[in-house]
Protein backbone atom coordinates (compact mmCIF):
# COMPACT_ATOMS: atom_id res chain seq x y z
CA UNK A 1 0.00 0.00 0.00
CA UNK A 2 0.71 3.53 -0.33
CA UNK A 3 2.58 5.10 2.62
CA UNK A 4 -0.20 6.99 4.72
CA UNK A 5 0.12 8.94 8.03
CA UNK A 6 -1.52 6.87 10.72
CA UNK A 7 -3.68 8.44 12.95
CA UNK A 8 -3.46 9.27 16.59
CA UNK A 9 -5.37 7.92 19.48
CA UNK A 10 -4.66 9.70 22.65
CA UNK A 11 -5.06 7.28 25.92
CA UNK A 12 -5.63 9.50 29.08
CA UNK A 13 -4.18 7.87 32.23
CA UNK A 14 -3.65 8.86 35.99
CA UNK A 15 -0.11 8.27 35.74
CA UNK A 16 0.47 10.40 32.55
CA UNK A 17 1.90 13.80 31.56
CA UNK A 18 0.16 17.15 30.53
CA UNK A 19 3.02 19.48 28.63
CA UNK A 20 3.16 16.58 26.56
CA UNK A 21 5.79 18.30 23.35
CA UNK A 22 4.30 20.61 21.67
CA UNK A 23 4.01 18.39 18.15
CA UNK A 24 1.74 15.82 20.28
CA UNK A 25 -0.12 18.83 22.01
CA UNK A 26 -3.98 17.12 22.72
CA UNK A 27 -5.60 19.57 25.37
CA UNK A 28 -5.28 19.68 29.40
CA UNK A 29 -5.85 15.79 30.39
CA UNK A 30 -2.68 14.01 31.23
CA UNK A 31 -2.03 11.70 28.49
CA UNK A 32 -0.20 8.33 29.19
CA UNK A 33 -0.29 7.10 25.75
CA UNK A 34 -0.66 7.80 22.09
CA UNK A 35 -1.54 5.00 19.68
CA UNK A 36 -0.82 4.67 15.89
CA UNK A 37 -3.24 1.91 13.98
CA UNK A 38 -5.69 2.18 11.63
CA UNK A 39 -9.14 1.01 13.38
CA UNK A 40 -10.60 -0.66 10.17
CA UNK A 41 -7.80 -3.02 10.04
CA UNK A 42 -5.56 -4.70 12.57
CA UNK A 43 -1.92 -3.98 11.76
CA UNK A 44 0.21 -6.89 13.06
CA UNK A 45 2.88 -4.20 14.82
CA UNK A 46 1.44 -1.24 17.02
CA UNK A 47 3.17 2.02 18.00
CA UNK A 48 2.42 3.77 20.93
CA UNK A 49 4.23 6.89 22.46
CA UNK A 50 4.32 6.71 26.09
CA UNK A 51 4.74 9.53 28.73
CA UNK A 52 4.87 8.72 32.10
CA UNK A 53 4.80 11.05 35.37
CA UNK A 54 4.69 8.11 38.00
CA UNK A 55 5.32 4.95 38.17
CA UNK A 56 3.62 1.98 36.17
CA UNK A 57 2.03 -0.95 37.70
CA UNK A 58 4.58 -4.21 37.17
CA UNK A 59 2.98 -6.79 34.83
CA UNK A 60 4.15 -9.22 31.84
CA UNK A 61 2.84 -10.72 29.20
CA UNK A 62 2.24 -14.03 27.84
CA UNK A 63 3.69 -15.70 24.83
CA UNK A 64 2.01 -17.05 21.81
CA UNK A 65 1.24 -20.48 22.74
CA UNK A 66 0.66 -19.22 26.45
CA UNK A 67 -1.81 -16.70 24.87
CA UNK A 68 -3.46 -19.08 22.60
CA UNK A 69 -4.20 -21.95 24.89
CA UNK A 70 -6.28 -19.14 26.72
CA UNK A 71 -8.12 -18.85 23.51
CA UNK A 72 -6.34 -15.39 22.73
CA UNK A 73 -4.70 -14.82 18.86
CA UNK A 74 -1.45 -13.84 20.26
CA UNK A 75 0.88 -12.90 23.03
CA UNK A 76 3.19 -9.77 23.10
CA UNK A 77 6.64 -8.87 22.66
CA UNK A 78 7.56 -5.47 22.78
CA UNK A 79 10.56 -3.13 22.54
CA UNK A 80 11.21 0.24 24.32
CA UNK A 81 13.62 2.92 22.97
CA UNK A 82 13.57 6.25 25.11
CA UNK A 83 12.97 9.07 23.61
CA UNK A 84 14.02 11.54 26.65
CA UNK A 85 14.22 10.70 30.22
CA UNK A 86 14.45 12.94 33.31
CA UNK A 87 16.94 13.04 35.73
CA UNK A 88 16.97 9.78 37.93
CA UNK A 89 14.81 7.85 35.55
CA UNK A 90 14.30 4.15 36.43
CA UNK A 91 12.61 0.99 34.26
CA UNK A 92 12.09 -1.85 36.15
CA UNK A 93 12.94 -5.20 33.68
CA UNK A 94 13.38 -8.19 35.27
CA UNK A 95 13.74 -9.36 38.88
CA UNK A 96 17.39 -9.18 40.79
CA UNK A 97 17.15 -13.07 41.45
CA UNK A 98 15.46 -15.81 40.36
CA UNK A 99 11.74 -16.48 41.47
CA UNK A 100 9.69 -19.73 41.89
CA UNK A 101 6.05 -19.25 41.13
CA UNK A 102 5.09 -19.89 45.08
CA UNK A 103 7.64 -16.88 45.90
CA UNK A 104 6.42 -14.82 42.48
CA UNK A 105 3.00 -15.27 44.01
CA UNK A 106 3.77 -14.00 47.64
CA UNK A 107 6.22 -11.16 46.47
CA UNK A 108 3.00 -9.84 44.36
CA UNK A 109 0.54 -10.18 46.90
CA UNK A 110 2.72 -8.30 49.94
CA UNK A 111 4.14 -5.17 47.28
CA UNK A 112 7.43 -6.70 47.82
CA UNK A 113 8.03 -7.05 43.62
CA UNK A 114 8.33 -3.70 43.59
CA UNK A 115 12.05 -3.74 45.47
CA UNK A 116 12.54 -7.29 43.64
CA UNK A 117 12.32 -5.36 39.94
CA UNK A 118 15.65 -4.90 38.34
CA UNK A 119 15.54 -0.59 38.39
CA UNK A 120 17.68 0.35 35.63
CA UNK A 121 18.75 4.20 35.20
CA UNK A 122 18.15 5.68 31.44
CA UNK A 123 18.91 8.21 29.12
CA UNK A 124 17.19 9.13 25.88
CA UNK A 125 18.76 6.75 23.06
CA UNK A 126 18.37 3.20 25.67
CA UNK A 127 16.53 0.45 24.09
CA UNK A 128 15.12 -2.53 25.96
CA UNK A 129 13.29 -5.31 24.56
CA UNK A 130 10.83 -7.09 26.71
CA UNK A 131 10.61 -10.68 25.93
CA UNK A 132 7.13 -12.70 26.33
CA UNK A 133 7.35 -13.44 30.63
CA UNK A 134 9.43 -10.37 31.56
CA UNK A 135 8.85 -8.93 34.66
CA UNK A 136 8.35 -5.01 33.77
CA UNK A 137 7.43 -1.55 34.64
CA UNK A 138 8.08 1.79 33.58
CA UNK A 139 9.22 4.20 35.94
CA UNK A 140 8.22 8.27 35.97
CA UNK A 141 9.82 10.54 34.04
CA UNK A 142 9.71 9.13 31.08
CA UNK A 143 9.27 9.93 27.30
CA UNK A 144 9.57 6.45 25.22
CA UNK A 145 8.58 4.71 22.06
CA UNK A 146 7.21 1.60 22.58
CA UNK A 147 6.97 -0.98 19.20
CA UNK A 148 4.81 -4.14 20.17
CA UNK A 149 3.40 -6.96 18.73
CA UNK A 150 -0.48 -5.90 18.28
CA UNK A 151 -2.00 -8.01 21.06
CA UNK A 152 -4.22 -6.45 24.27
CA UNK A 153 -3.02 -9.20 26.88
CA UNK A 154 -1.27 -7.60 29.73
CA UNK A 155 -1.37 -9.27 33.26
CA UNK A 156 -1.28 -7.35 36.36
CA UNK A 157 1.48 -8.65 39.65
CA UNK A 158 0.96 -5.38 41.27
CA UNK A 159 -0.47 -1.92 41.15
CA UNK A 160 1.21 0.22 43.97
CA UNK A 161 -2.42 0.23 45.70
CA UNK A 162 -4.44 1.74 42.84
CA UNK A 163 -7.77 0.19 42.66
CA UNK A 164 -7.18 -1.72 39.46
CA UNK A 165 -7.77 -5.41 38.78
CA UNK A 166 -4.70 -7.70 39.28
CA UNK A 167 -4.08 -11.12 37.59
CA UNK A 168 -2.12 -13.01 39.99
CA UNK A 169 -2.98 -16.35 38.66
CA UNK A 170 -2.17 -15.51 34.81
CA UNK A 171 0.35 -13.69 35.31
CA UNK A 172 2.10 -15.97 37.97
CA UNK A 173 1.36 -18.89 35.24
CA UNK A 174 3.47 -16.67 32.27
CA UNK A 175 6.20 -15.00 34.37
CA UNK A 176 9.92 -15.74 33.51
CA UNK A 177 11.01 -14.37 37.36
CA UNK A 178 14.82 -14.09 36.67
CA UNK A 179 17.39 -11.65 36.05
CA UNK A 180 17.18 -9.67 32.54
CA UNK A 181 19.52 -10.71 29.83
CA UNK A 182 22.20 -7.87 29.12
CA UNK A 183 22.26 -8.60 25.07
CA UNK A 184 18.59 -7.60 25.27
CA UNK A 185 19.39 -4.29 25.27
CA UNK A 186 21.42 -1.56 23.79
CA UNK A 187 22.14 2.24 23.00
CA UNK A 188 22.00 4.27 20.20
CA UNK A 189 25.10 6.44 19.55
CA UNK A 190 25.41 10.40 19.44
CA UNK A 191 25.67 9.90 15.35
CA UNK A 192 22.34 7.79 14.69
CA UNK A 193 24.36 5.65 12.53
CA UNK A 194 22.26 3.02 10.82
CA UNK A 195 21.68 -0.05 12.00
CA UNK A 196 19.27 -2.75 13.07
CA UNK A 197 18.82 -2.32 17.02
CA UNK A 198 16.66 -5.83 17.00
CA UNK A 199 15.47 -8.88 15.11
CA UNK A 200 12.53 -10.01 17.57
CA UNK A 201 10.39 -13.05 16.55
CA UNK A 202 7.40 -11.27 14.77
CA UNK A 203 9.12 -7.67 14.05
CA UNK A 204 13.12 -6.00 13.67
CA UNK A 205 13.47 -2.64 14.50
CA UNK A 206 16.08 -0.24 12.94
CA UNK A 207 17.63 3.29 13.86
CA UNK A 208 19.14 6.12 11.80
CA UNK A 209 18.98 9.66 10.05
CA UNK A 210 18.77 11.20 6.73
CA UNK A 211 17.80 9.19 3.90
CA UNK A 212 19.10 5.45 5.32
CA UNK A 213 15.63 4.40 5.43
CA UNK A 214 15.81 3.66 1.33
CA UNK A 215 17.70 0.73 2.23
CA UNK A 216 14.44 -1.42 3.19
CA UNK A 217 12.37 -0.04 0.81
CA UNK A 218 11.42 -3.63 0.03
CA UNK A 219 9.32 -3.85 2.67
CA UNK A 220 5.81 -2.77 2.65
CA UNK A 221 4.67 -3.66 6.32
CA UNK A 222 7.03 -0.41 7.13
CA UNK A 223 6.78 1.74 10.24
CA UNK A 224 8.81 5.02 9.97
CA UNK A 225 8.63 6.65 13.52
CA UNK A 226 10.41 10.45 13.30
CA UNK A 227 12.21 11.65 16.20
CA UNK A 228 13.81 14.74 14.94
CA UNK A 229 13.49 16.53 11.88
CA UNK A 230 10.66 15.92 9.58
CA UNK A 231 10.34 14.09 5.97
CA UNK A 232 7.97 15.25 2.74
CA UNK A 233 5.80 12.49 1.32
CA UNK A 234 2.94 11.85 -0.39
CA UNK A 235 1.50 11.92 2.77
CA UNK A 236 2.85 15.48 3.35
CA UNK A 237 4.76 16.03 5.97
CA UNK A 238 5.99 13.75 9.03
CA UNK A 239 7.53 14.80 12.24
CA UNK A 240 8.05 14.10 15.82
CA UNK A 241 4.58 12.91 17.00
CA UNK A 242 3.81 11.35 13.89
CA UNK A 243 4.01 7.66 12.50
CA UNK A 244 4.30 7.04 8.64
CA UNK A 245 2.97 3.25 7.45
CA UNK A 246 3.58 1.29 4.20
CA UNK A 247 5.85 1.49 1.39
CA UNK A 248 8.11 4.55 1.06
CA UNK A 249 8.43 6.05 -1.50
CA UNK A 250 12.28 6.93 -3.10
CA UNK A 251 10.89 10.28 -3.54
CA UNK A 252 10.51 11.23 -0.40
CA UNK A 253 12.74 14.36 1.12
CA UNK A 254 13.88 14.19 4.61
CA UNK A 255 15.17 17.23 5.90
CA UNK A 256 19.46 17.62 7.02
CA UNK A 257 18.54 16.42 10.88
CA UNK A 258 16.48 13.99 10.16
CA UNK A 259 16.18 10.76 13.02
CA UNK A 260 14.09 8.03 12.56
CA UNK A 261 13.03 4.57 14.10
CA UNK A 262 11.43 1.50 11.44
CA UNK A 263 10.05 -1.60 12.29
CA UNK A 264 9.31 -3.95 10.30
CA UNK A 265 7.94 -7.33 10.01
CA UNK A 266 10.10 -10.54 10.17
CA UNK A 267 9.10 -12.45 7.46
Amino acid sequence: MDSILLPRHAVAKPWGQKNLPAAMHVGGERIGEIWYDVQEQSLPVLIKWLFTSEKLSVQVHPNDDQARALGLPSGKEECWFVADAQPGAVLGIGTTKALDARELRRAAASGEIADLLDWKPVKAGDWFYIAPGTIHAIGGGITLVECQQNADVTYRLYDYGRPRELHLNEAVSVSVACPYPDIFHGSVDDDFRFRKLLEARTFSLYCGQGDEFLSLLTDADYWLIPLAGSIQGCYGRAARGDVVYGLQSANARPSHDFRFLVATICK
